[in-house]
């Protein structure tokens, strides 16, 4: 009777780019999800429902595009080694959604604010069921990737 483990090299086996099996792949997978998901939707609001994003958007936008496209290859080819490259990324989109939340929930004044000159976020619009605000939701979604990559880098002990 055949085996039914997968081969070297392939998501969930022992052995290959994975040394973590099945667990790390799917921590990866479900980075990359997060970040497809993150990516679509600013694309929904932006393209479909016509609303310009900020300027602090756009500089989140340009940390999670990137990542929805590396974690997915990544993830294709079971490469967890992909988390030094993509961490950096999803720390720096971090950075900046936080201080962009800061700004919208008014614990940094309001002369400090970089985006008075472009689309305001803190319209009924910017938000998520008419109370979850976009910032929130995209530092949720740094947070989340940021997360997930650290689990699937993580060595375990045999």
């Amino acid at each position: 009777m055949a085996s039914s483990s997968p081969p070297p090299g392939v998501p969930g086996s022992d052995q290959g780019p994975l040394t973590n099996g099945t667990r790390s792949w799917q921590y990866l997978l479900a980075a990359w999800l997060v970040a497809l998901v993150a990516t679509l939707a600013a694309l929904f609001i932006g393209e479909v429902m016509g609303q310009a994003p900020c300027n602090l958007c756009w500089f989140q936008r340009i940390f999670m595009f990137p990542l929805a496209v590396i974690l997915g290859l990544a993830a294709f080819r079971g490469d967890a080694g992909i988390a030094r490259y993509a961490l950096p990324l999803a720390a720096l989109g971090w950075l900046v959604a936080l201080y962009h939340s800061l700004l919208y929930l008014g614990i940094v004044p309001a002369e400090v604010q970089p985006c008075g000159a472009g689309p305001s976020c803190s319209g009924e619009g910017m938000t998520i069921a008419g109370a979850i605000p976009l910032p929130l939701v995209s530092l949720a979604a740094f947070t989340a990737i940021a997360g997930l990559l650290s689990l699937s880098n993580r060595r375990t002990i045999p």
